[in-house]
């Protein structure tokens, strides 16, 4: 899911099976292209907060959610403790990686199963770092941004 057409475009384009707006009954959605089903596993890749409460109506009981990143410091999020206990929902937090999960992306990558290169919207040298984080903060056109030290003018 996302509210970003570009981005929804670019998923389209690296293999994802379907692509809901945010914005959208995502739940609604996700039953009708699932054959019913929810799903048994959401990453939560921002720190927004209805983002999270759409995660916890979309993932299938015995499911996983999984916290790819922070709110805001001082963001609470209501959890319904008795829905996780009963539909025995995980809730999973990440921060960092393991050697072995760094091992696996490259591997990933080298068999070009992550199109990284397709990703990189834009590579910008080092004097254009303020740049960057005004790309990816506006995401109009925007994927990933790379900043490149020794990258000449």
């Amino acid at each position: 899911t996302d509210v970003n057409e570009y981005r929804m475009n670019a998923a389209k384009e690296f293999g994802a099976d379907a692509v809901i707006h945010a914005q959208e009954d995502v739940p609604a959605r996700l039953r009708e292209v699932n054959d019913g089903r929810l799903v048994d596993l959401v990453i939560i890749c921002t720190g927004d907060l209805p983002a999270f409460t759409q995660a916890l109506q979309s993932v299938d009981p015995g499911g996983t959610v999984l916290f790819f990143a922070p709110t805001d410091p001082g963001v609470e999020l209501p959890v319904p403790v008795n829905e996780f206990w009963r539909n025995g929902i995980t809730l999973l937090p990440s921060y960092g990686a393991a050697p072995l999960d760094c091992l696996q992306a490259i591997e990933l990558i080298r068999a070009g199963r992550v199109p990284v290169r397709k990703m990189i919207t834009h590579r910008l040298g080092l004097e254009e770092t303020a740049l960057g984080f005004k790309l990816v903060a506006q995401a109009k056109e925007c994927i990933k941004v790379v900043i490149e030290p020794h990258k000449p003018r």
